[in-house]
């Protein structure tokens, strides 16, 4: 079966509280790339089209969350006491943040772009998510399959499940 496959850049900045002695308690960004697959639920057109359905159609939703609202977010755990900061000082910004259950690590994004990705393409019907690789560093990345995703019971938060631009439950 022919499977899609593309990425997207992006910027963003986090940090983790469960190693108060690492580096990355101080808050610092990443220029990354979020890979995904996507499996065709419908049938090629074989000797017409020669696809499912063209690239930008595939692509299209996924790509407009990742630039318009993925891209300069900060991603915090909602344990972080950021959060309250900007809670109490900065509203506005609240949109921006994305938010985790526990440490916004490169596995957790991983897991909340499978679970995303999937809301998004449900509600088309022509493909299914397969899965996402996300690149932090030019040596680290996590990647992460549909059928790793099916055993995982853990979400960053409801945002993730929801085929909106939402990026937290705030």
């Amino acid at each position: 079966m022919v499977r899609l496959e593309f990425s997207r850049r992006y910027s963003m900045a986090h940090r983790l509280l469960s190693d108060p002695s690492g580096k990355c308690l101080t808050p610092h960004g990443h220029d990354e790339l979020v890979s995904v697959t996507l499996r065709p639920l419908q049938p090629m057109d074989f000797g017409g089209s020669n696809m499912t359905a063209a690239f930008e159609h595939a692509k299209g939703r996924w790509h407009g969350w990742i630039d318009n609202a993925v891209d300069h977010a900060f991603q915090l755990s909602l344990a972080d006491p950021l959060l309250g900061y900007f809670r109490e000082h900065e509203p506005d910004r609240l949109p921006r943040i994305m938010t985790f259950d526990g440490d916004p690590t490169t596995e957790a994004l991983a897991i909340g772009f499978l679970r995303k990705l999937t809301a998004f393409l449900e509600a088309d019907g022509l493909f299914a998510a397969e899965a996402v690789r996300v690149q932090e560093t030019p040596t680290n990345a996590c990647s992460l399959t549909a059928a790793d995703l099916a055993s995982i019971d853990w979400s960053p938060g409801a945002w993730a499940r929801r085929a909106d631009d939402s990026l937290n439950d705030l």
